[in-house]
């Protein structure tokens, strides 16, 4: 048995039992055999060994084994190819990873790069024969998109969490600069995980409408019930990279108000305070000949209009909100 590899024989009436890798090609000839492959992260010489063993293209094996691919769906002869990514949740992070699928006529690969799903739950679900499906390619690949998708909800609700406290702290009193940082964070995520759901309807779709062979007529129902779930999620994403968008919105309207305010309230103090900084700078230049200097109450005048003066306009600026 490889590491990171499982390998498992399904036959009607019988229980799953593993097999070596290396052995795939002794019951891939028999069409009462189905088989299921789950590996992760393989290196060149598993996956060298892989292709011999069920004949795979090398072109599929080569994008099976480099990341970042873009999410497709490949015909090769009597097998298919489907790239799609993945988000694992993991202490509360998202975490990105990549799957890789290979659907032959009696035989499922999962290739899986980075912290992906565990697909326990699917094959339980095949064996045990859910909802009448046998072990084949067709419920095998329903169970695995079904899976993928189920696991979008999680991420999307802890996603939507951190949105809503943020949300709230910015409209109880504003977002301090760690705050904003992090709202800008679950924007990035948002959009990541809307490139990572988006793709897999075009998938679904392609499955539906192109390959009969693997979506029966019976089965459409199933694998529309999958692209109905992953159009949600994806309107649900818009909603919140929207929402996300808004609050950033307010957030820096917020800003620019409250700066306009402070400037607002400098320039109502500055002119205040020209007042007494125009007369008193008048009666500093000490001309000899200005009348009022013989006056013996000219300087309580002076004082007690400035006064009158910067209290009027204190009074005017303050009823309009200025200062």
């Amino acid at each position: 048995m490889q590491p990171n590899s499982l390998s498992l024989v399904y036959r009607t009436g019988q229980a799953p039992r593993e097999i070596p890798l290396a052995q795939v090609s002794d019951f891939i000839g028999d069409t009462d055999n189905f088989i299921w492959l789950d590996i992760q992260s393989p290196g060149g010489g598993l996956l060298a060994t892989l292709g011999e063993e069920l004949d795979l293209h090398e072109l599929s094996l080569e994008d099976a084994l480099t990341t970042h691919q873009r999410p497709k769906l490949d015909e090769y002869g009597d097998y298919l190819f489907i790239s799609s990514k993945a988000v694992a949740l993991t202490d509360g992070q998202t975490l990105p990873g990549e799957l890789h699928l290979f659907i032959g006529l009696n035989f499922i690969v999962v290739i899986r790069h980075g912290p992906c799903l565990d697909f326990t739950r699917a094959r339980d679900r095949l064996s045990r024969r859910h909802n009448g499906f046998r072990p084949e390619r067709s419920a095998a690949l329903y169970f695995i998109l079904d899976e993928i998708v189920d696991q979008y909800q999680p991420v999307i609700a802890v996603l939507s969490d951190r949105f809503r406290g943020l949300e709230a702290r910015l409209l109880s009193g504003g977002l301090a600069q760690q705050d904003l940082e992090k709202l800008y964070k679950v924007k990035h995520e948002l959009n990541a995980l809307r490139d990572v759901i988006d793709p897999l309807q075009g998938v679904v779709l392609d499955l539906i409408r192109v390959h009969p062979e693997i979506v029966s007529k019976e089965l459409k129902v199933y694998y529309r019930d999958v692209h109905d779930h992953a159009l949600r999620a994806v309107g649900t994403i818009d909603l919140l990279r929207g929402a996300a968008f808004d609050a950033m919105q307010f957030h820096m309207a917020t800003l620019t108000l409250r700066q306009n305010e402070a400037v607002q309230k400098l320039a109502g103090w500055g002119a205040i305070l020209a007042i007494p900084t125009v007369i008193f700078s008048l009666y500093g230049m000490n001309f000899k000949s200005m009348p009022e200097l013989g006056w013996v109450w000219a300087y309580p005048v002076v004082v007690l209009g400035t006064v009158a003066g910067a209290f009027w306009l204190y009074r005017r600026f303050k009823k309009r909100g200025w200062i």
